[in-house]
């Protein structure tokens, strides 16, 4: 293994850090709810990894952030319940108060609290797919790599998803 691919070499870790992180940090928080947890959780993974640089090859590296991730996430899960918080990314609409009605910005809020709402009561698994479907506008495929899942499954759990917030809240 030459030093060049090395994750312990200082410069092929940064660039590997800046290219995985966002996305590490955006699937721990789909799958466990907790945007500060997540960020600690990446960190952490991280941290393992460089610590770990000698035994953990380049391209397995992706591999071992996402399984030191969700077994993180897991053991934290496990001390405390976790109730999902959506805000930070749905994307509102900045709304001109001049142009719309007090009554359609009223119900613009409404509704994006019923699709909070609808959206935190998915099954984790269903939220986490719709989300990296939606929100970061990843391919059945791509989430079923992340997932370690075949793209089947991730098209059935997007399906459950949208069948449950279309009855919920209707078409989306």
């Amino acid at each position: 293994m030459s030093d060049k691919s090395s994750t312990c070499n200082e410069k092929v870790f940064d660039e590997f850090f800046k290219s995985h992180a966002k996305l590490l940090r955006n699937y721990v928080y789909y799958k466990f709810g907790d945007l500060d947890q997540a960020e600690d959780i990446v960190q952490d993974s991280f941290i393992k990894l460089w610590n770990n640089c000698s035994k953990v090859n380049l391209d397995k590296a992706k591999s071992y952030v996402y399984t030191v991730a969700t077994n993180l996430g897991i053991s934290i899960t496990r001390h405390q319940k976790v109730r999902f918080k959506y805000k930070d990314y749905v994307t509102q609409r900045k709304t001109d108060i001049n142009q719309e009605s007090p009554e359609f910005i009223m119900l613009e809020k409404e509704y994006m609290e019923k699709f909070k709402n609808a959206i935190a009561a998915l099954p984790e698994r269903q939220r986490e797919v719709f989300l990296l479907s939606r929100i970061d506008k990843k391919t059945y495929r791509e989430i079923a790599e992340l997932s370690g899942v075949s793209v089947k499954a991730i098209e059935k759990l997007m399906h459950k998803a949208l069948v449950a917030l279309r009855k919920t809240i209707g078409n989306i």
